[in-house]
């Protein structure tokens, strides 16, 4: 039994009528955070994810999350290779740069080396937009995107769009788990 699937299945899979961040319509709706907030969520998807990055894509500098449901998921990746004595550290990739201060689109990223290779966490993945969004952002920053790992693919053309894009991309769970259709 997947005890993370169960958690997202019980507090975020619902059915309905939603709008989606990409404008799109659905009858039904997958939020992974009322999952990955709960601290057995945390540690579940912090251990699931760095597994899975690093299955797929080898070693990385760090790992980046898409605000805002990437973010915590960058957090428990890096808690988690802590815990394991092999850290990677997390970065969040802001949706658009602040308006004040040091206006950063990517924070945490300053102690990284030119060219470090990041992996990028999203929590749902519809249409991929967001997600390119933020591999351009981290393109433009001056690193090297190892490839997208998201907790959950609608499969409603993301990860075609991501990998059109040459972006390695993997998921740990896709819409048949929630609907069991395809």
């Amino acid at each position: 039994m997947d005890r993370l699937l169960d958690l997202i299945r019980e507090r975020g899979f619902r059915r309905g009528q939603f709008v989606l961040s990409s404008g799109k319509e659905s009858d039904f709706f997958i939020d992974c955070k009322p999952a990955v907030l709960l601290a057995e969520g945390h540690a579940l998807v912090g251990r699931a994810l760095l597994e899975r990055i690093r299955d797929v894509l080898g070693s990385v500098s760090a790992v980046a999350g898409v605000e805002l449901g990437g973010c915590p998921l960058a957090s428990a990746v890096a808690s988690t290779s802590w815990a394991d004595g092999d850290p990677v550290d997390a970065v969040y990739i802001r949706k658009s740069s602040k308006a004040h201060g040091t206006r950063k689109l990517l924070e945490g990223a300053d102690r990284l080396a030119p060219n470090a290779k990041l992996a990028i966490v999203e929590d749902t993945v519809t249409t991929g937009g967001s997600t390119l969004r933020a591999v351009q952002a981290v393109r433009h920053a001056g690193f090297e995107v190892a490839g997208v790992i998201a907790v959950v693919d609608r499969l409603e053309g993301g990860a075609a769009a991501i990998r059109d894009a040459g972006v390695t991309f993997s998921t740990l769970y896709d819409r048949t788990d929630f609907m069991g259709d395809a």
